[in-house]
């Protein structure tokens, strides 16, 4: 067991968490939607107009803040008119991007405001730019939130929706460096600012417009896009995108359960590399809009490996360990640390595609490890972040990714502190100092099991919350971490 000192001061409050750190993404890919989110109406699985009861409650746990839709690729080549009215008569298209499969646009605009309305979360639109037109995503807007008499608003109030719907997040493009169109960053930013022009605000509602940032460690892309951005944050622009994918070989991405301790640490390692691309990029945009106008949104992050063996490998499904619960474990504590500028996290995805929060299979759904960090971390949201600081060493000899991860936040005197111990092999008691608060109570909750422990659906409960024991006496602060664990300290 190894001593390790922790300090906490909920008095030097660093920035605002924004709720939308915690958010999921949701494609049109695999079984993330079809068979996933939707079901259909004439299903035997509870449901609500085709959307599973028991997915719905899971987000609503975790307080799921946002849901971003419909994709990722395929958003980029998605025509919302195909996804709307008469299901029967809808627009059936190939999904080019995602296993060749006939898409029949059964889950279109309405059904996915829908569920962002039954699990209280804020949609967030991808809208087409690679292959769609101007005037195609300003009416889109116009369909979703005009209150007005208009053509769009005639063609919602005939598909049987009378009120606008409330839409703040809308995306103008997605990885337009790759699937979404090749483009360079100077192109796009014109094309942006294009599209950006004709959607409106309409009533009392106001789009929070996110432009197309980098890929992983493209900084010239930043460098370019917050130079023509710059003059408009706030106005025509309120962030960029951010997408890095926790994976260390491209060419060899290897077994989501069957994995070394050396891959392990090597997995974790590239994970933490999520601190060095938002320090950089967040010193590029810093250069050009020191008034912090245009935030970084990170809406795609999150481990890939190989497919499960036997199933579609365009449908990118992958089972879920302690490993991955470490991964999110130290990616979101990142993005608390850097709320300043991170207003808006992700993860890919949502339901059965990568690094997903619930897995379902017929009738069955489990949460995952990494949904249950998800709900350890939920009382971070919109809460204030403060200063927390460990002691720390190398996870193992030789590895240099640190054994801890921590962050602190605090919300109507409440603390709450996240903290993950990184090795395979050391446990660590950490003893320190909790300052700037009158602490009279402390709850534990861990997180834990070795690092290829998962959850089945023949063994639902293999990985799970469980009490964890932590001292408080006067401002000490003592608590254990075992190996591969995350914990969460609520402090009053």
């Amino acid at each position: 067991m190894k001593d390790l000192s922790i300090l906490i001061n909920a008095d030097d409050k660093q920035s605002h968490i924004n709720r939308e750190v915690y958010g999921n993404f949701s494609e049109h890919l695999g079984r993330c939607i079809y068979n996933g989110i939707f079901v259909g109406e004439d299903s035997s699985i509870p449901n609500i107009h085709g959307l599973r009861k028991d997915i719905i409650e899971a987000f609503k746990n975790i307080k799921l803040p946002v849901l971003r839709w419909p994709g990722g690729c395929f958003a980029d080549e998605y025509h919302w008119r195909d996804g709307i009215g008469e299901k029967s008569s809808r627009k059936k298209i190939v999904n080019t991007n995602w296993g060749g499969v006939v898409e029949n646009n059964s889950f279109g605009t309405h059904e996915f405001m829908e569920l962002c309305e039954l699990v209280g979360c804020e949609p967030y639109i991808s809208g087409n730019v690679g292959s769609g037109t101007v005037r195609e995503l300003s009416e889109w807007v116009e369909y979703m939130t005009c209150p007005d008499d208009t053509p769009m608003t005639s063609l919602r109030k005939e598909n049987g929706r009378e009120e606008a719907w409330s839409l703040k997040y809308l995306g103008i493009g997605n990885e337009n460096w790759g699937c979404g169109g090749n483009m360079d960053p100077q192109y796009y930013s014109s094309v942006y600012k294009q599209f950006a022009s004709f959607c409106k605000n309409y009533g009392g509602n106001r789009l929070y417009k996110i432009a197309c940032g980098p890929s992983g460690g493209d900084y010239n892309w930043t460098d370019t896009v917050m130079k023509n951005f710059a003059p408009y944050g706030g106005q025509l622009v309120d962030g960029i995108s951010l997408h890095f994918y926790c994976i260390p070989d491209w060419n060899n991405k290897g077994d989501a359960v069957d994995f070394s301790e050396d891959s392990y640490y090597t997995w974790l390692d590239t994970a933490n590399k999520m601190e060095e691309l938002i320090s950089t990029h967040e010193g590029i945009m810093e250069r050009y809009d020191p008034e912090n106008k245009i935030a970084l949104i990170v809406d795609e992050w999150g481990s890939w490996y190989d497919v499960e063996k036997g199933t579609n490998p365009g449908f990118l499904y992958q089972q879920n360990t302690m490993r991955d619960a470490m991964i999110a474990a130290i990616s979101l504590n990142i993005f608390n640390r850097h709320a300043r500028r991170v207003k808006m996290a992700n993860i890919a995805q949502a339901v059965n595609v990568l690094q997903a929060v619930i897995l379902t299979e017929g009738e069955k759904m489990i949460l995952t490890p990494t949904y249950h960090v998800f709900d350890l971390y939920k009382d971070h949201q919109g809460a204030e972040s403060i200063y927390c600081h460990t002691g720390n060493e190398d996870a193992a000899e030789g590895k240099k990714l640190p054994m801890i991860s921590s962050s602190a936040s605090v919300k109507d005197g409440k603390v709450t502190v996240t903290l993950s111990n990184c090795s395979l092999t050391e446990g660590v008691r950490l003893s320190g100092l909790v300052a700037g608060i009158d602490a009279k109570s402390i709850k534990a909750d861990i997180l834990t099991g070795e690092a290829h422990a998962h959850n089945t659906f023949d063994s639902p409960e293999s990985v799970t919350i469980k009490p964890h024991k932590a001292q408080l006496e006067g401002n000490k602060l003592c608590v254990e971490l075992p190996p591969c664990s995350v914990v969460r300290l609520c402090i009053e």
